[in-house]
């Protein structure tokens, strides 16, 4: 027994009793586990993780966890939901839950945490991406503003020791105010004595946490439970915004048996009207200023960023902007087809950025080629060529003052993974002539040894890697100053995330492990191809990456979030699901989904088929010859088919591929008639290829694959009908049952590991043949998808209705991707008549031109839509403008998804320059959008206007809770506020 006086060796650890709290409704088999960082709560390991057991209080299902930790506990966590066997069905989204106890809990004491499901499509998680707190709202710089609210943090143990705990409970309220802005305040108020009795004057005052948190700790008293309260936000001109909605609810939960010292009340975001806004959608090569050469350049960003302001965008989305040069000619002009995921394009330097000590004649130079190449379109070759020939001659005169300064190294160490591969693939390719790295002998394989020596300095070429070293340095500074400047004037750039790499890569020479190179990529039959597409692209190997928790993709994020603060995943369904075809293949037609569950052969056996010869073979008989190629069929079935024992026709295996036959059909006299015929030949051959019913798997024959639309093959037409009654309803659970647990498993393993990645705010791209399970884990997951008007989503329309579209979409009357909105509008007459009438509601005879008034109803539309973003082609803007619209509208489409060939190089026929001088151009936009309740930046920067007028938030304090409780959205009327003062310019717009 210790002696009277004597300390005691060692301080006691505190017991806390702990309980974590949520509700949730879940289905018969599902249960919740608490997991975090503590090994308490399972150290991220879900089958460690904490169970919960599920109760009910009134209609409300909740589920609860109890666990003794020590006083000092603290963790990050998660709700999982799982099944009996831990397998996770469901996770939470956006950040993780983050608790400690305060230090001055008693021994013994209870502390309950009241949790909401973080769901990525919730404000806090949404408005909490950087697109938000470092451009729109800009916070980096607010967050200075509250030093002085931190300080309070430190207070937060007082209460702990002072509050009766046998007739009182300590409440921490926690609220989530991410568009808070500076010089603004939290506030709560309510039914209790602590919360000032709904005394305005009385309320609580929040303290400011960190990332977007606020907080107030209140002596509740146990009889005064449940309490209604409700939160508003105060401005510097004393002005109070309340939340909307019903006021808020607390009971104290006694149902376990057990009395709670503290409760941590997790309130979720500040209610008030979901945040909406526009933006402007334009390629980097479409833009044209009074400084580039031959195409759009970085540094013409901050012009369209200055034009976006002063019309009301919130945000600029581009197409990718990583380097594509893999073949040396214009075909590199797409910008989808990356040599490198991580270098950004040389074709988008700005040459007289790169020094201040350019030389005169190289001055010259420089605005001669401007002048040389000021086309109508983009001269790819051309303006490749001499941007790099004079780049060079600048890298000579300063490249040792360059790559020795501080600003160059710091650039080299944060970026060497990637720098160095990429000089030394394009070296290498420029060596031999070629970026097919299977080609290059003993350097066809990638090592890091080998890539040391290609690097070196010593070596004698090294002044040839290092002026890729340098181009990167210098395009770096030119977007980053770009993005910086987007940001300040609370603009989002928004970049684009291809769905594949180039198949003659620096990542597929770097990572062969991570694709699937005897593969590529594409999509079915849809809107834009009947035969598909096939974009080349190997598919991923995702067992491969998945070993290291998707390293590639997270350091693809990470780099795009040095530039950009939202990004668009390009065809977003390749995550749950790609469209694999085989290497030969030329078309998208004969593809199957990968992952996916095929027919095995004892399936379809059972269901009486049984002829797979016959079934996965082309089927070819003479009157499929005579009826595809008539006199000449008998030449066909000669030169290209072997008749077999069935009394078919089997292609010789010299012509048995697309490619294969791709390669045979060519015309030595290319004119006009021998160019059609051969044409007609080849498509009527592909068709031969493509009648089967089942696609055979190359790695295992007795598994099999549906061929899509197999209703449309005279294979399918001319099997019994039992035969084809048992396909097609086998044909319909592979493509839309069957799969849809895998697609959703599949989706949930990859695309956290991007979103994780970083906080950029994403955007998928999800047009197309879209299974059930998509949409819903887009939402979980907090995905923002794409409605595109002529593109329904729901099979029963022939045009979207933007008033219906979700919140959690981007609307746009047209995309890169198909035919602009005034050229739309030309091509189908029957079609403009019907959206004429049922859409736009007019009764008389449509314009056969998409005039400036028909561009503002269709833009009207879709500004006063639900999505969060209405995002419109630059030229779809242009098109309220009469004066913008004099260039044929065919020539303003970016790309034709049918050739895969295409040229893209289009450009705009006007000067940014003009377009920032019209202040009667930027007044028809900027009105649209403000009446539309969207939000627009001013332009005093870091200034953000408020989704609606301030005097409609604005309340006297005396009426304060009567304000805004159950307020929905208001209708929405246009109001046309044009300023009559009108400039003209004629110089720079190019016809």
């Amino acid at each position: 027994m210790a002696s009277a006086g004597v300390e005691a060796p060692f301080k006691r650890i505190r017991k806390i009793n702990l309980r974590f709290r949520i509700p949730y409704y879940t289905q018969w088999g599902e249960n919740l586990v608490v997991c975090g960082s503590d090994p308490a709560v399972g150290g991220w390991d879900v089958n460690k993780a904490v169970r919960m057991v599920p109760y009910h209080q009134g209609d409300i299902l909740y589920w609860h966890a109890t666990l003794t930790v020590a006083h000092d506990f603290s963790c990050n966590y998660n709700y999982f939901l799982v099944d009996e066997q831990r397998n996770v069905l469901k996770q939470e989204s956006g950040k993780r839950q983050t608790f400690t106890l305060p230090q001055s809990l008693p021994d013994g004491a209870s502390v309950d945490v009241y949790d909401l499901w973080l769901d990525g499509s919730a404000p806090s998680s949404l408005l909490s991406k950087s697109a938000f707190q470092k451009a729109i709202f800009h916070q980096d710089e607010n967050k200075e503003n509250h030093d002085d609210l931190k300080a309070t943090i430190q207070q937060d143990d007082f209460l702990v020791e002072t509050f009766n705990m046998q007739d009182s409970v300590l409440v921490r309220f926690m609220l989530c105010c991410p568009k808070m802005e500076s010089g603004k305040i939290a506030f709560l108020t309510g039914s209790a004595s602590a919360l000032g009795n709904w005394n305005f004057k009385e309320s609580v005052r929040l303290s400011y946490c960190a990332d977007a948190y606020w907080k107030a700790d209140c002596i509740i008293k146990k009889d005064e439970f449940p309490i209604r309260y409700k939160y508003f936000i105060k401005e510097k001109s004393s002005k109070t915004i309340p939340e909307i909605g019903a006021d808020r609810e607390l009971s104290w939960d006694s149902t376990p048996r057990r009395s709670a010292t503290m409760i941590f009340q997790s309130d979720g975001s500040f209610r008030e009207m979901p945040w909406r806004g526009a933006g402007v959608a334009i390629p980097v090569f479409a833009l044209r200023s009074n400084d580039d050469i031959g195409v759009g350049e970085y540094l013409d960003l901050k012009l369209l960023v200055d034009l976006s302001v002063k019309s009301g965008f919130h945000l600029i989305q581009l197409l990718p902007v990583n380097d594509t040069s893999v073949n040396g000619m214009w075909w590199d002009s797409y910008p989808y087809s990356s040599l490198s995921v991580f270098a950004l394009h040389p074709l988008y330097l700005r040459l007289q950025a790169l020094s201040q000590k350019i030389p005169k004649e190289i001055k010259q130079e420089i605005e001669k080629a401007r002048e040389c190449f000021n086309l109508k379109e983009v001269d790819y070759d051309g303006t490749m060529a001499t941007k790099l020939a004079i780049a060079k001659k600048v890298f000579y005169l300063e490249k040792d003052e360059v790559l020795s300064s501080d600003a160059f190294q710091m650039f080299f160490q944060e970026n060497e993974a990637w720098l160095k591969p990429y000089a030394a693939f394009c070296f290498l390719r420029d060596f031999f002539e070629t970026s097919d790295h299977s080609q290059w002998g003993r350097f066809s394989k990638f090592s890091k040894e080998k890539l040391e020596k290609l690097v070196s300095k010593e070596s004698d070429h090294y002044n040839t890697i290092a002026f890729h070293f340098y181009l990167q340095f210098h395009l770096h500074l030119q977007l980053s100053e770009a993005a910086e400047y987007a940001r300040r004037k609370n603009v989002v750039l928004k970049g684009d995330l291809p769905i594949g790499v180039d198949r003659s890569s620096v990542d597929t020479w770097v990572y062969p492990n991570l694709f699937r190179m005897n593969t590529s990529t594409g999509a079915p039959p849809d809107y834009f191809d009947k035969n598909g597409q096939n974009w080349g692209f190997p598919t991923y190997n995702w067992e491969e990456m998945s070993k290291d928790n998707y390293a590639w993709w997270q350091s693809r994020l990470t780099q795009m979030g040095k530039y950009f603060t939202a990004y668009r995943i390009d065809h977003i369904l390749g995550f749950f699901r790609i469209w694999e075809l085989p290497e030969h293949a030329v078309t998208g037609l004969i593809g199957k989904f990968r992952p996916s569950i095929p027919l095995s052969q004892e399936e379809l056996e059972k269901e009486g088929i049984w002829d797979f010869y016959r079934l996965s073979q082309p089927y070819i008989v003479d009157h499929i010859l005579q009826d595809k190629f008539g006199s000449i069929w008998a030449d066909v079935a000669s030169n290209y088919l072997n008749k077999n024992q069935y009394q078919r026709y089997e292609f010789k295996e010299q012509y048995n591929t697309e490619k294969k036959i791709l390669a045979e059909i060519k015309t030595k006299e290319e004119t006009p008639e021998e160019l059609q015929k051969a044409e007609q030949l080849r498509k009527g051959l592909f068709h031969l290829l493509h009648e089967i019913v089942l696609i055979s798997d190359p790695e295992d024959p007795r598994k099999f694959y549906p061929r899509f639309n197999i209703e449309e093959t005279t294979s399918f037409i001319e099997l019994d009908d039992q035969s084809k009654n048992v396909l097609k309803r086998l044909y319909y659970d592979y493509y839309f049952h069957r799969q849809e647990k895998l697609w959703r498993q599949n989706a949930l393993k990859t695309l956290p590991a991007l979103l994780n990645s970083s906080d950029m705010l994403a955007c998928g791209e999800d047009l197309g043949l879209i299974p059930a399970c998509v949409h819903p884990v887009m939402q979980e997951l907090g995905l923002i998808g794409l409605r595109i008007q002529r593109m329904p989503s729901e099979p029963d329309l022939e045009f979207g209705i933007p008033a219906n579209y979700p919140y959690m979409t981007v609307c746009a009357p047209s995309c890169h991707d198909c035919s602009t909105l005034r050229a739309w509008w030309e091509e189908d007459e029957g079609r403009r008549i019907r959206f004429f009438r049922n859409v736009l509601g007019y009764s008389e005879a449509p314009p056969a031109k998409c005039d400036p008034k028909v561009a503002l109803a269709i833009i009207q539309q879709h500004v006063e839509a639900p999505s969060i973003w209405a995002i419109f082609p630059l030229q779809d803007i242009l098109a309220l403008k009469e004066e913008y619209s004099k260039r044929p509208a065919a020539e303003e489409t970016i790309n034709d998804p049918t050739n895969p060939k295409h040229y893209w190089r289009f450009r705009v026929h006007v000067n940014l320059e003009i377009l920032q001088a019209d202040e009667n151009f930027q007044t028809i936009i900027r009105d649209l959008i403000k009446s539309s309740g969207r939000s627009y930046p001013t332009e005093k920067m870091g200034d953000v206007q408020s989704n609606r007028d301030e005097s409609d938030n604005s309340v006297e304090e005396a009426n304060l809770m009567e304000g805004a409780r159950g307020n929905g959205y208001a209708s929405l009327n246009f109001i046309d506020g044009q300023k009559t003062h009108q400039v003209s310019h004629k110089e720079g717009v190019i016809f």
